[in-house]
């Protein structure tokens, strides 16, 4: 069965085009979305016959159910026939449905271009706005991300649901009251009003042709910035005329400040403050949009290469996800991880995988990322016990060094000792850089409180001797342990 179904699209009064009107005109079979829409008026007025689909918006739950029977109506007679739809054309579901459908038959679907709503609806604005990476697109369909500086025409408001949908949207960039455009259609087009945002779900009327008209922002308008209005300012405090601290600022320069708010932010983690580590996460981004936009004017590599390189490397080493790898526990996803990251870096040896991990590191950290490197090859205690028998026999080297007075076997027997605790904490599950951390604080809480009762009960802490700084400190401890 060969046929073909042409789509032509009414455009608001007076801009339906030419070839629009004769597919309509000359159509065997014609059939019409709705009379309901001013678009559909000019039609009407041919008195040409018609199959018109208001009575599936009537009978159809959803709108899938709706598009299926729409493509049921327009295929089953197999015949040549024009579908007249209101506005640009049809919507994206309801056209993957009449394609698929069609295809099952070997027909073809044929559309005419048309002027949408949006089109129609600037052209009754009092004032132009600019064209450049203007985007036309339904409510239904908003972008996951919205550029806020280019003009935006959304079409098909057709509720208050649909337009407070579009509000919550718009509100992640815009202000409530930043002013939009409301338009609505009438017999003689469209008439457009300017409201705030905050209203745009709280008007009398909508339908399937109302549409709002987003004029583009300027970034002091903005409560909410992007990592886009991010690099525009740094790159304006680096320009000739900026900020001469922030000019002056190379990759080697900016080493201490990107540790310490790295550190800002494990300690805003710590302390369970959302609002510090929300802060304390921009922070960090700053840093790492400086060195984004140094190594931009150094024609190195830009924000968006490092963006594209961490997500190619997430889809790459998460093929239980993206791929037809299998993992059934955090453990196998660890593992596979491993696997994954060897094999992209290069690395054929165990020994490799060591000496990639940065020295840079935090020492407590760095030996316990290279144990977990020869555990992944099986040379590692079977448990914690294991590793713990370890801490006596480092202790006791430890002490032979000390009676020899040999200061460098001393240093390496030390770290042996530090290097077996770490051992113990990594195969307890324990992040012995932060189990230190906490033995740190305990220590100083401690020390706090025993020094007050000494203040208190003494005066000072001077000369008094470490047995009984001892007692105090004992008698602390046990009270705590108490609580």
């Amino acid at each position: 069965m060969s046929y073909t179904l042409t789509i032509a699209p009414l455009a608001t009064p007076g801009h339906t085009t030419a070839a629009a009107w004769e597919a309509v005109k000359s159509a065997k079979h014609l059939y019409l979305q709705t009379v309901e829409s001013p678009c559909a008026a000019p039609l009407l007025a041919l008195d040409l016959p018609y199959t018109a689909m208001d009575d599936l918006y009537e009978t159809t739950d959803d709108f899938d159910q709706l598009n299926v029977a729409i493509a049921d109506r327009l295929c089953g007679p197999g015949l040549d026939a024009v579908y007249a739809v209101c506005g640009r054309s049809m919507g994206d579901a309801a056209l993957t449905a009449l394609v698929q459908r069609a295809q099952r038959d070997g027909a073809a679907v044929r559309r005419l271009p048309s002027p949408g709503y949006a089109e129609a609806a600037r052209c009754v604005l009092p004032c132009p706005l600019p064209e450049d990476g203007l985007v036309c697109c339904a409510a239904s369909g908003l972008p996951s991300i919205l550029d806020p500086y280019h003009t935006l025409c959304i079409e098909e408001v057709d509720s208050s649901l649909t337009a407070g949908n579009v509000k919550l949207a718009l509100g992640e960039y815009f202000p409530d009251e930043y002013p939009i455009w409301f338009c609505t259609l009438g017999e003689a087009g469209y008439i457009a009003r300017q409201m705030p945002l905050l209203e745009v779900d709280r008007q009398a009327t909508y339908a399937a042709d109302t549409c709002l008209i987003v004029p583009p922002a300027h970034p002091e308008r903005l409560e909410r910035k992007s990592v886009d209005d991010l690099m525009a300012v740094l790159a304006r405090l680096r320009a000739p005329g900026g900020c001469p601290w922030d000019a002056e600022q190379t990759h080697l320069s900016l080493r201490g400040p990107l540790i310490e708010e790295a550190y800002e932010v494990l300690d805003a983690i710590e302390r369970e403050d959302d609002e510090a580590l929300c802060e304390e996460l921009g922070d960090l981004l700053l840093q790492i949009g400086l060195h984004a936009i140094i190594a931009e004017e150094q024609a190195a590599f830009t924000l968006r290469d490092v963006s594209t390189g961490i997500v190619q490397k997430l889809i790459y080493r998460h093929p239980h996800v993206f791929a037809n790898a299998h993992a059934q526990s955090s453990g196998e996803v660890k593992y596979n991880w491993e696997q994954l990251k060897q094999k992209e870096k290069h690395q054929s040896t165990a020994a490799e995988a060591m000496r990639a991990v940065p020295r840079a590191f935090p020492a407590l950290m760095r030996s316990a990322k290279v144990q977990k490197k020869a555990a992944h090859v099986g040379f590692d205690w079977t448990d914690p016990k294991g590793a713990l028998q370890k801490l006596p026999e480092e202790a006791s080297e430890l002490l032979e060094a000390m009676e020899e007075g040999d200061e460098a076997h001393v240093d390496e027997e030390v770290g042996d000792l530090l290097f077996a605790a770490v051992n113990v904490a990594r195969l307890l599950g324990r992040d012995p850089e932060a189990l230190l951390h906490k033995a740190t604080d305990k220590f100083m809480d401690r020390f706090s409180q025993m020094e007050a009762r000494i203040l208190q009960e003494r005066g000072t802490l001077s000369g008094l001797p470490l047995a009984e700084m001892d007692a105090y400190w004992e008698a602390v401890k046990t009270e705590q342990r108490k609580k």
